[in-house]
């Protein structure tokens, strides 16, 4: 459980933290005339800037050097090679820098440093805005000076048309933390005149502070029990199931607080939920439903709730663009997004099979099952079951080395996924045959 001491007072909180009094003071000039869109761009490139110099220190060039690449490559080339370039480009970028930790952990056996560690989760939000972007440009809702605007244009004129997009790539709300926002969105509050009010916001900061808290107090109990216990390599039959339980319990706890963190932030500079009211592809998306994921007995709903902004750019990138097995493409595609460590594969891999698996059960169980106390204890049992498949999931995941992957696999804790597969043949047998 090493990596618990880590997680309580991550130093991202704090640089996010930090940033609230300048995402305040954009919302206040916002609202005055004098400060045109162009300014507005360079405050928020400047924060980007700065903001990743003092959280990452060197390391913030793995940031700065694709942003600049990406925004040289959506200034020069059409709107129908400008996805496939850039997207091959950032996954290079960003699977050289995985591989760097990897060496680093792995083979030299060193701690990451702190700066390089905020430089790969950056990079991977980064990765975010480029694909989005790019898809934007190929779909026509973005549209890009043309080839021959661009050669008739001086130097100045180039970088006033490269502005909005470096600048939407590097602006500091968004830099560490929080749901994907669209380009189209970030122009409208560039554009935009009107500024948060100060009583709503307050109102708005002062409960997300009350759940944030109310999260940090629960995380706290849970880490006591986890440090009171034994750790999965000791554990003994029942007793490993609680204590991957209880070691999801405190990551979920963890990235609820600190997706509140990063939308409050995002809410602050008024590139949150009051610009609109959708929750679709170009309006606000709140990462963390958490009534949803600690009730729902389905995992597929559970799937697409968990940060639903960064589901929701896997659907458009991958899923919606995939011929065959969309699904296990999908979350092939996650893996290797977050790096390609031994347990992110497994881990993403057995998501999908469960996903898959889950499908099939609750379709079988909607036409079988008719009297509603049988329906009840079934909701209460697959409740359970997918609290479970997702703790053994996300313990992979994090776990990351195969020695530790190895440990989950001979705890009891795989018979869980172990009968979503048996009965993922067992329904797909059957539903080959009623065909």
């Amino acid at each position: 459980m090493h990596w618990l001491q880590a997680l309580p007072l991550h130093p991202m909180s704090l640089y996010q933290g930090a940033a609230f009094p300048f995402a305040l003071l954009f919302s206040h000039l916002c609202s005055k005339d004098s400060f045109s869109a162009n300014a507005r761009y360079l405050f928020l490139l400047t924060g980007g800037g700065a903001l990743a110099g003092a959280a990452m220190g060197p390391y913030a060039a793995l940031v700065f050097i694709p942003a600049v690449c990406a925004v040289l490559l959506v200034c020069s080339l059409g709107p129908q090679a400008v996805h496939r370039w850039t997207f091959l480009f950032q996954m290079s970028w960003q699977t050289l820098c995985h591989l760097g930790l990897q060496y680093t952990e792995h083979y030299l056996q060193e701690p990451p440093s702190t700066g390089f560690c905020i430089a790969l989760s950056s990079l991977m939000l980064l990765t975010q805005r480029v694909t989005s972007l790019s898809l934007d440009i190929g779909e026509g809702k973005v549209e890009v000076a043309s080839g021959s605007d661009r050669n008739r244009c001086t130097v100045c004129e180039r970088l006033c048309v490269a502005l909005p997009y470096l600048s939407y790539l590097m602006f500091f709300p968004a830099l560490l933390g929080g749901p994907l926002c669209s380009f189209q969105r970030f122009q409208a509050r560039v554009y935009s005149s009107s500024s948060v009010g100060l009583r709503l916001l307050f109102r708005t900061l002062f409960w997300r502070g009350l759940q944030v808290l109310g999260l940090e107090c629960l995380k706290a109990a849970v880490r006591g029990l986890l440090h009171a216990g034994t750790g999965l390599a000791q554990c003994r039959h029942l007793e490993c199931v609680s204590i991957m339980w209880a070691t999801a319990v405190f990551f979920r706890l963890t990235y609820y607080s600190q997706w509140l963190l990063d939308e409050s932030l995002l809410h602050t500079a008024g590139f949150g939920a009051s610009l609109g009211q959708s929750t679709g592809e170009d309006g606000f998306v709140h990462d963390a439903d958490i009534w949803t994921l600690e009730t729902t007995h389905k995992l597929a709903l559970f799937t697409r709730k968990w940060n639903q902004s960064t589901a929701l750019w896997l659907r458009r990138l991958v899923f919606q663009r995939s011929g065959l097995w969309p699904l296990f493409q999908t979350f092939a595609f996650s893996a290797w997004w977050h790096g390609l460590h031994p347990g992110q594969v497994f881990g993403f891999l057995c998501w999908a099979v469960m996903v898959e698996a889950d499908y099939l059960i609750h379709a079988f169980a909607s036409s079988s099952i008719r009297a509603q106390p049988l329906r009840l204890l079934y909701r209460v049992v697959t409740w359970a079951h997918t609290q479970l498949i997702m703790a053994y999931v996300m313990l992979a995941a994090e776990g990351r080395s195969p020695s530790f992957l190895w440990l989950l696999c001979n705890s009891y804790n795989s018979i869980f996924p172990a009968v979503y597969c048996a009965l993922l043949f067992l329904l797909a047998k059957r539903k080959h045959k009623l065909h």
